[in-house]
């Protein structure tokens, strides 16, 4: 059955768009779901646009909850506002969007700031006493640009990233970054998974998301949902 549909989405290794983000400082408050065992691994992961941290509880926590018993959720939301491509109708988004199309530019200080706020959220489970190698950062759609930019340009290892229906975002700049990276950066494992009909961030993006990865030296396991368009499935949250 599918899950959580993504609302809209974005562009693909588009121009960089310098300056300050319109982005509010502040962030509402993830939502936490305990490990039901005892604590020694923890999974960020993000949502897509116009959603929240509460939306991935049940594909995430509730569903894999049982299997991982060690492990904490943390599932962030975004802050609210304006989306340029819905005529600057506020949303709860990682990053301001301005078309679909691929080569359109990026709000390159709205993803930074999201990049930094999971940056700080894998540095309070750090200073919680867990191992940077014993968390994953994942995250859909939108929250999964973030996601694989953030585990990629973290200075710590980690064990893992997730992307889900989505692609990499500001490439030129990540590619530096990782470049410039302790050898670790370049070998975070990825899993990534991409519906076949996906009408919005289309399969092709996924899979030149991949390459540009594989060149970097980051290995990823790419795994295609025949027939799933822009939406998760219970055979994807299970891999």
């Amino acid at each position: 059955r599918p899950l959580r549909p993504g609302l809209f989405l974005l562009s693909l290794m588009g121009s960089e768009m310098s300056g300050s983000s319109s982005v509010p400082v502040d962030y509402p408050p993830p939502l936490v779901v305990k490990a039901k065992g005892v604590h020694s691994a923890t999974v960020i992961f993000l949502h897509g646009l116009g959603d929240t941290g509460a939306g991935w509880h049940d594909p995430v926590a509730h569903m894999l909850g049982p299997r991982l018993p060690h492990v904490k959720f943390i599932l962030p939301s975004a802050q609210t506002g304006p989306v340029t491509l819905n005529f600057g109708f506020p949303m709860p988004r990682w990053y301001d969007i301005h078309a679909l199309t691929e080569g359109a530019p990026e709000d390159e200080a709205g993803i930074k700031q999201s990049v930094d706020y999971v940056h700080k959220l894998i540095n309070d489970e750090v200073a919680a006493g867990v191992s940077s190698d014993r968390v994953v950062v994942g995250g859909f759609s939108q929250g999964g640009a973030v996601a694989i930019y953030s585990a990629l340009t973290t200075p710590q290892p980690l064990a893992g990233a997730v992307a889900l229906s989505s692609y990499i975002p500001l490439a030129p700049s990540l590619m530096e970054e990782v470049t410039a990276l302790p050898e670790h950066g370049k070998g975070t494992k990825v899993f990534w998974g991409h519906g076949d009909a996906d009408p919005l961030v289309k399969y092709a993006y996924g899979l030149k998301s991949k390459e540009l990865l594989e060149k970097l030296g980051v290995p990823v396991d790419f795994r295609t949902y025949r027939g799933m368009q822009h939406s998760a499935c219970d055979a994807e949250i299970a891999d």
